[in-house]
């Protein structure tokens, strides 16, 4: 989580500039390709809607010309199957600035059981930021993904067994 995209240098969320909120996905493409995170960039939002503002606008990033070719093509494929305007931004890469502390793994933080468990695991504010682990709780605890994937994830997260019954209980279908 941060904020790209602006002229600004040092941006924050109490003075963000010309700069959008934004994530910086770092991926090993022999696991997942470019052309897979397009597909899932473009299902996670709705690619026709105005942005209501600058901080909140729909923005897709690319670092180099294959990505920026892939990423024009890919919005070309959305265009066709909206049938009307794509609003959403594509542009250079631009300078990245990560968000404060308080910003990142927002449904994670809410919880404060789960919460002592990752300080544990991570007392450095910028290892729980960068750990998948917790991005991965992070997005059950926002409502993505199946219960068998949680089961499946459940041993590799490094939660205590109390911890994991909190997670299980935390996302269990309602």
């Amino acid at each position: 989580m941060g904020y790209a995209g602006g002229t600004k240098p040092n941006p924050t969320y109490h003075d963000l500039g010309d700069h959008s909120e934004t994530l910086q996905i770092e991926f090993d493409p022999e696991r997942i390709t470019y052309k897979e995170l397009l597909s899932l960039f473009w299902k996670a939002h709705d690619p026709t809607w105005p942005a209501q503002s600058r901080q909140y606008r729909a923005a897709l990033f690319y670092h180099g010309e294959e990505q920026k070719r892939l990423a024009l093509e890919s919005r070309e494929q959305e265009q066709t199957r909206h049938g009307r305007a794509i609003r959403t931004d594509v542009l250079p890469v631009p300078d990245f600035y990560r968000a404060e502390d308080y910003h990142q793994k927002y449904y994670l933080r809410q919880d404060r059981i789960l919460m002592g468990e990752f300080r544990i695991i991570y007392p450095e504010a910028r290892d729980f930021t960068d750990s998948t682990a917790a991005a991965r709780v992070n997005g059950y605890l926002a409502g993505y993904g199946s219960q068998a994937s949680l089961e499946a994830d459940l041993y590799i997260l490094g939660l205590s067994p109390g911890g994991r019954k909190r997670l299980l209980d935390s996302v269990a279908p309602r």
